[in-house]
């Protein structure tokens, strides 16, 4: 049996608690993924969304992603790791080396 599969949020804090720039890294992120419509409009991704989250720029990540574009979640979490930037994980162990924004509860997150 797998373990049920949870969505992540990329926070633009970096592990040194320092804000990531540019400010709008969250929509571009999310741009890398998105696609135009019949109405020429550009749609975001359903399983890729910019978000506030306690006023800090992220990106929420739905865990049907890893299963439908697998290379598409790999991206995203190597621009994490690479960046340096907090990555909250429900389904991972706390780890003492990073600093998430206080109080944030992942839970309330659509």
């Amino acid at each position: 049996m797998q373990p049920a599969s949870h969505a992540i949020i990329i926070q633009g804090i970096t592990r040194q608690g320092r804000a990531f720039r540019p400010s709008d890294w969250a929509d571009r992120l999310c741009g890398v993924m998105a696609a135009f419509g019949g109405d020429h409009q550009m749609r975001y991704s359903p399983w890729v969304r910019p978000m506030i989250l306690d006023g800090v720029r992220c990106v929420f990540v739905k865990p049907e992603l890893r299963q439908a574009e697998p290379r598409a979640w790999r991206f995203l979490l190597d621009f994490a790791r690479d960046n340096e930037l907090v990555v909250l994980d429900p389904s991972s162990p706390p780890q003492e080396d990073f600093c998430p924004v206080p109080g944030a509860d992942i839970t309330a997150v659509p």
